[in-house]
């Protein structure tokens, strides 16, 4: 198991951060974790329903494609995501309004299948996942900071 939760404040409203956060969006600056593109599966007739709780999109990855499924979703607060497929990825993205800027604490759980060897990839990848989540962040602030 993997276990990552980075924090970092970002010049910009929790609304605009909210705007990233749509499944199709995240390609955009989780680039850096290989992340090529996310499109929804579940109808999508208005922009709230990409952030509804039972949404879901089809993610392709560099080596592995998987669904998200949106399980919580508070508007400007916190979005809940879960994987269906090889991997087992829970990510949590939490916005706090700090002054004109929003503290945003992303929290990944990523469980590697094969059983014992992948509870030994997962605490060894565990370092470079932190880094990758890093870029990510970094990504995102100077996005939306333009």
């Amino acid at each position: 198991m993997v276990r990552i939760e980075k924090s970092i404040e970002i010049k910009a409203t929790p609304d605009k951060v909210w705007e990233m956060l749509a499944l199709d969006r995240l390609p955009e600056w989780m680039d850096v974790v290989e992340m090529k593109s996310a499109k929804y599966t579940s109808e999508v007739r208005k922009p709230e329903d990409k952030y509804r709780v039972g949404s879901t999109a089809h993610v392709i990855e560099k080596r592995w494609e998987y669904e998200l499924d949106i399980m919580e979703s508070l508007k400007n607060e916190k979005i809940s995501v879960r994987s269906r497929g090889k991997y087992l990825l829970n990510m949590t993205f939490n916005l706090k309004p700090v002054n004109e800027r929003t503290k945003f604490t992303l929290a990944l759980n990523a469980e590697m299948p094969w059983g014992v060897l992948g509870k030994a990839i997962g605490s060894i990848s565990g370092g470079y996942f932190g880094k990758e989540v890093n870029k990510a962040l970094e990504k995102l602030k100077s996005i939306l900071e333009k």
